[in-house]
């Protein structure tokens, strides 16, 4: 087994040197870089990464705890994590909660006791007291949820990505809009219902209580909204859902009950999924920049564990609203 006297015999230096400029790149003479260099990819000498991490006090790991690993949502988002996480030499140990608090707190108490580097949490149901006292004692990082605190963050602004899904759909003559939630103790739900709200008192439009169901984010609950809200005495002729799993729920009830979308109702989705525009018909959406929320959350956290990080940061990026037929803007133009 090459080892690294092995390395340092062939380059003409100490192994204090090839250690040196092993550990920092930039360390040493340019030259006695080069030659180091050069006789690491000769031997094909790989460090023992278990050993310098023991040195560091780091284990080269990144935890990430979403709420529900069968989401497609979520997949684009670790992909932007794992790959910033590979740049850097980092693994990803993923931590599915399937929505369950309880599963979320036991994560937190394995992160606490410095089971990594680092973790990014793309659920928040623990209470932010709770988030906070942990990121007192190792980097933590918020993506798509938040709170109010000193803990890094990436989002897009959901009140006002939500205004404007409800706004397309007033601008399309509707006046009766329905809504469809998910959990109301996740915060991003709750702002998506505020957006909802002004959207429709900016209009002049009421609000009315019986338009709105409350899901979990599942097709199953989409399909138990479309139940409610397509049985009621006057239906609503349009409807926006917090997530696209919800609105192609809800679309399959609503064929199911004879309705045609858009034709009786419109439908709006929220996150721009895969499946969104191959689904028939196809989803009207906001699209959220899934990949570079991971990104961004990454490149946070590892500076975070770096130590370049001077204080929180919190990252807003941009949404867009992606206009497809389960509106109906087409038939509208025409």
């Amino acid at each position: 087994m090459v080892t690294m006297k092995d390395v340092a015999r062939l380059a003409g230096v100490s192994t204090a040197t090839v250690s040196r400029i092993l550990n920092d790149p930039e360390a040493g003479k340019p030259e006695t870089r080069r030659r180091v260099a050069a006789a690491v990819k000769k031997l094909g000498y790989e460090p023992n990464v278990s050993a310098r991490n023991l040195r560091i006090q780091r284990t080269a790991t990144i935890i990430v705890v979403l709420p529900d690993i069968n989401n497609p949502f979520f997949s684009f988002i670790v992909r932007g994590i794992e790959d910033v996480a590979h740049e850097e030499g980092f693994s990803v140990l993923l931590c599915n909660t399937d929505n369950d608090l309880e599963r979320e707190l036991e994560y937190t108490k394995i992160i606490g006791r410095r089971g990594a580097d680092g973790a990014i949490f793309l659920t928040a149901r623990v209470s932010s007291p709770h988030i906070l006292t942990m990121a007192e004692r190792v980097p933590v990082v918020l993506a798509c949820e938040y709170i109010e605190g000193a803990v890094s963050q990436v989002s897009i602004d959901n009140v006002a990505a939500a205004m404007d899904a409800t706004r397309h759909l007033i601008q399309l003559g509707h006046k009766r809009i329905g809504y469809v939630n998910g959990p109301p103790d996740v915060v991003l739900c709750r702002d998506r219902l505020r957006g909802y709200t002004l959207a429709l008192q900016q209009a002049g439009l009421p609000f009315e209580e019986e338009l709105i169901a409350t899901g979990t984010f599942y097709l199953e609950s989409g399909v138990d909204a479309a139940r409610r809200l397509l049985s009621l005495d006057h239906p609503p002729t349009a409807v926006f859902c917090a997530n696209d799993e919800m609105a192609i729920g809800f679309i399959k009830e609503a064929y199911a009950m004879g309705k045609q979308v858009p034709g009786d109702v419109a439908v709006v989705g929220f996150d721009d999924i895969r499946f969104a525009a191959f689904h028939r018909p196809a989803l009207t959406t906001v699209a959220q920049p899934m990949y570079e929320i991971g990104r961004r959350a990454a490149r946070l956290l590892l500076d975070q564990v770096a130590g370049k990080a001077k204080s929180p940061e919190s990252i807003v990026l941009p949404h867009r609203l992606v206009v497809r037929e389960s509106c109906g803007a087409e038939a509208h133009r025409r």
